[in-house]
């Protein structure tokens, strides 16, 4: 599964994300890791959800990796 993170309805805490945070806008460079909480309330992000990750960072989606674990 790859999508991309505009869409908050596809993005789910479990999930395993690319992130750019903050400070890695200017070089888009991503973080990988896990959803936690989802922080954007908007339905949609023209630059992707805003998220916190399980170890605390917080950036916003670019790419989702994986399902979390439940995908068949």
């Amino acid at each position: 599964m790859n999508g991309s993170g505009r869409q908050r309805s596809a993005i789910r805490a479990g999930l395993e994300v690319d992130i750019v945070l903050k400070q890695d806008q200017r070089t888009g460079k991503t973080t990988r890791g896990v959803v936690k909480d989802i922080l954007t309330k908007s339905p949609d992000h023209p630059h992707g959800i805003k998220v916190r990750l399980q170890d605390g960072q917080v950036g916003r989606v670019k790419a989702i990796v994986g399902s979390g674990g439940d995908q068949a």
